[in-house]
């Protein structure tokens, strides 16, 4: 039986990750081209809160995925499953999980790294302003869909595997050697 106590923390923070990223994709740093008293060009960035948003919604992403793989033994340790519908589906939920699951972490870690880079530079050519390079809309956006996909498929994979885990029977389930009775 998968255990609930598991399924909610993991959706605990689940939610909290996709909250994050929500929330970094709505403060994502903006630039304002200024100019100083000796007629000089440079880029000003508001508040870098979304960098911040966007580790933690990494790191509570990454905290639910390891507790789903240390529940589970990822997959590839302990003991077998039953073979049939739920193991196929544990398999491929399992594969599928990982793969939301990256995409994930590369959107809110690029995102992030994306986000705290502020150019430096300053130009004297007032016709041609200096670039200010800013995250494009959607990554973090793009990390939170994926936290959701990930989240369902997560907490899937583990209620079929616990279902495979629990319904398995050893084939020869009685005694391993060759029973030897009492001759007389």
């Amino acid at each position: 039986m998968a255990s609930k106590l598991l399924l909610i923390i993991v959706f605990i923070f689940d939610l909290i990750a996709f909250s994050l990223a929500i929330a970094a994709e709505q403060r994502r740093s903006s630039a304002t081209v200024v100019s100083d008293s000796s007629e000089q060009y440079y880029c000003r960035y508001d508040s870098d809160i979304a960098t911040g948003l966007g580790v933690g919604s990494f790191l509570f992403l990454m905290a639910s995925q390891v507790l789903i793989m240390v529940a589970s033994r990822c997959f590839c340790c302990g003991k077998a499953l039953n073979p049939g519908g739920s193991r196929a589906c544990a398999i491929v939920l399992f594969i599928t999980c990982w793969v939301t699951f990256f995409i994930a972490e590369i959107c809110l870690l690029a995102g992030s790294a994306r986000n705290a880079y502020h150019t430096k530079y300053r130009t004297m050519i007032s016709s041609q302003p200096p670039s200010c390079q800013t995250l494009r809309k959607g990554v973090f956006g793009a990390g939170a869909a994926f936290i959701f996909f990930t989240g369902i498929l997560s907490e899937l994979y583990y209620v079929l595997y616990a279902k495979a885990r629990d319904s398995f029977q050893a084939p020869y389930a009685r005694e391993t050697g060759v029973g030897m009775g009492t001759y007389h």
